[in-house]
């Protein structure tokens, strides 16, 4: 548990300074990460305001807003004055947060290199905790038609099916695709079996006329291309 200092009630304060009278006043900008926060605890403790109970998940977290969004409903309820209900609150809306870096514009969506691979795939499966294998469904001008996820796995490893993902590819039409999937330890050397998956999959591409432009390993902090890499080769 951490310690959360004696204070008045924000209904105490002067309008200006209370979280949710500020936003309205002054607008969303004029708020300071805790105070945002606080706007979703809602209410604080008997002793400690919505805002201080916010800046004890901060301190948690170093105030690394992209680290709160890791902990889990259980992490977030290991703090005084958060419950069940109020964990739950959070986590829904750094979800929702997460969720809206996803969907970019159409016109952005156009694959050129192994970057915008990266820049499309990092906020779905960057800083998750296990392994999902995706497939990016792509046209004759190389935009996207779909983004599909093939499997959920482990820390590991996950279970990609050649068959799922060429059905997939046929039922949207596709002319290529690229795989992706993350390494949750951050490695961004393929495994033994990335190899050989990539292989099959190109193989089998070829007898299906879809071509496999890439196969992308993303971490937080990186990728790793096959294409890049010549493992992929036309």
């Amino acid at each position: 548990m951490y310690p959360i200092i004696k204070s008045l009630n924000i209904k105490a304060w002067a309008e200006d300074d209370r979280p949710r009278e500020k936003m309205m006043l002054k607008g969303k900008d004029a708020l300071s990460d805790a105070e945002l926060l606080a706007i979703l605890i809602g209410t604080g403790t008997p002793k400690a305001s919505a805002v201080e109970v916010a800046k004890a998940i901060l301190s948690r977290v170093n105030n690394n807003l992209h680290t709160l969004g890791k902990l889990s409903i259980r992490d977030l309820m290991a703090i005084k004055g958060i419950g069940t209900a109020k964990a739950i609150g959070i986590t829904a809306a750094l979800e929702l947060g997460r969720r809206r870096q996803t969907h970019k514009p159409r016109k952005q969506q156009d694959i050129s290199d192994s970057v915008d691979v990266y820049n499309i795939m990092h906020p779905q499966i960057a800083d998750l905790p296990h392994e999902e294998f995706w497939v990016l469904l792509l046209n004759k001008s190389n935009r996207v038609i779909k983004k599909e996820r093939i499997s959920i796995g482990g820390v590991d490893g996950t279970i990609a099916d050649i068959k799922m993902i060429f059905k997939s590819a046929i039922d949207s039409l596709a002319s290529s695709i690229i795989l992706c999937h993350n390494h949750p330890s951050g490695n961004l050397q393929p495994s033994g079996s990335d190899v050989s998956l990539t292989k099959k999959m190109k193989q089998a591409g070829e007898m299906l006329n879809i071509k496999v432009l890439d196969h992308v390993i993303v971490t937080e902090t990186g990728f790793y291309s096959f294409a890049d890499e010549g493992v992929i080769k036309d």
